[in-house]
């Protein structure tokens, strides 16, 4: 991911349910192009925008009003012609594009001790 978005900050924060990676031209989460949301059921690529989306193989899941996603099996699933188009039709929709130049770092946006337990899952 870092290598798709190298002048991207990198956004890392902890919610109920996901490790969530975003990527994003400020440090609003609002501003996230997209991010790798990591649970026990394994990694998807969550489009912040993405119901706006072109979506012309019908990858995105997920039926909110904003958010879609795609499972990714391995990191090879981000080169998938499909994958890829939805990560540039993302890019390119940007409400606050990236920076052409430059660097972007990592930025740890909180864990919160408030939260409530992670769910262990029932097998």
């Amino acid at each position: 991911m870092r290598k798709l978005f190298p002048t991207a900050l990198e956004l890392v924060y902890d919610n109920y349910q996901f490790l969530a990676i975003g990527y994003s031209a400020s440090e609003h989460a609002s501003d996230c192009i997209a991010s790798l949301a990591v649970s026990p059921k394994g990694v998807a690529l969550s489009f912040y925008y993405g119901s706006t989306l072109p979506d012309p193989h019908g990858l995105l899941l997920g039926s909110g009003t904003q958010n879609r996603f795609v499972r990714l099996s391995s990191a090879a699933s981000l080169a998938e012609p499909g994958v890829a188009a939805l990560i540039r039709a993302a890019i390119a929709q940007a409400r606050t594009p990236l920076p052409a130049t430059g660097r972007g770092r990592t930025i740890v946006k909180s864990v919160s001790a408030k939260q409530r337990p992670r769910r262990i899952p029932v097998k």
